[in-house]
């Protein structure tokens, strides 16, 4: 972050959520509630709510462009979360375009697998976001049935799952991966993080709520925002992560839609 700033600047690659959950706009209120002036450039509209996606209009390529170029040759960025990219032309966009005016950190949420199970993109989208932005990233936060779809194999369903997960994480080339163990059962969400030196644990107590919606997206921007303050990346992870136990504990404050209702971001303001 430039000396002579006092609030730094992030940006977030997403898609749209009318629904206010998750995607930009998950990115967006979570980036604001930590501090930062969120920026966007938004990659597909969708047609939402908190009972599932009914349609999705891609924004062409061209455009997603035109707002990455238009934006990066004004505004210096300090950290940047990328979200779902469902095309190689789009993540060939995003890589060229963070190469020629690189942030400070780069944060990669593959969002690859719905809450239902269902892989949202093809494999040649899988490939894209794996040989293009993976190794681009300073941390990718896969949660356990998106590390699967990325290295190809079972999804793990333990903790000794999850460390056998760590050398092919690591050869993927990201920086680091967080690797997400919300899926596990049982009353605690231990995560991983995988650095080229250590993998630790981070643990947590699972939070009795049925509102989820867009956790993934938060969380990853929470993490995003912390890293443009200057916090080293264990503390980032730390420190985002017990902020998203609390706007999941706190989710109850709010009356959202019918079916997995959103964390609540601003749940620090009374």
């Amino acid at each position: 972050m430039a000396a002579s700033r006092c609030i730094p600047n992030t940006l977030t690659i997403a898609g749209s959520d009318p629904s206010g959950g998750a995607g930009i706009q998950a990115d967006l209120k979570t980036l604001s509630a930590l501090g930062t002036y969120a920026t966007s450039v938004i990659t597909a509209l969708t047609a939402q709510n908190t009972r599932g996606v009914s349609g999705v209009h891609p924004v062409p390529v061209e455009f997603i462009a035109a707002q990455l170029e238009t934006l990066l040759a004004d505004v210096d960025i300090d950290a940047v979360k990328i979200g779902m990219v469902a095309s190689r032309e789009v993540a060939d966009v995003i890589r060229e375009a963070l190469t020629l005016r690189r942030p400070g950190w780069i944060v990669l949420d593959p969002v690859m697998v719905a809450k239902s199970g269902d892989i949202l993109v093809d494999d040649a989208g899988i490939a894209a976001v794996r040989e293009r932005l993976v190794p681009l990233a300073d941390l990718i936060t896969p949660n356990l049935p998106e590390a699967a779809v990325l290295l190809g194999c079972p999804v793990p369903e333990d903790r000794a799952g999850m460390e056998a997960l760590v050398p092919a994480l690591r050869d993927l080339g990201a920086g680091a991966t967080l690797l997400k163990g919300g899926h596990l059962e049982g009353g605690e969400c231990p995560d991983l993080l995988i650095t080229a030196q250590a993998a630790n644990w981070i643990e947590g107590h699972r939070i009795d709520t049925t509102n989820l919606h867009g956790t993934g997206c938060t969380l990853s921007s929470a993490i995003c925002a912390r890293l443009a303050h200057g916090d080293a990346l264990p503390d980032a992870v730390a420190t985002a992560k017990t902020w998203l136990s609390r706007a999941l504990e706190e989710s109850h404050r709010l009356d959202v839609g019918q079916g997995r209702g959103p964390v609540h971001h601003f749940h620090g303001r009374r």
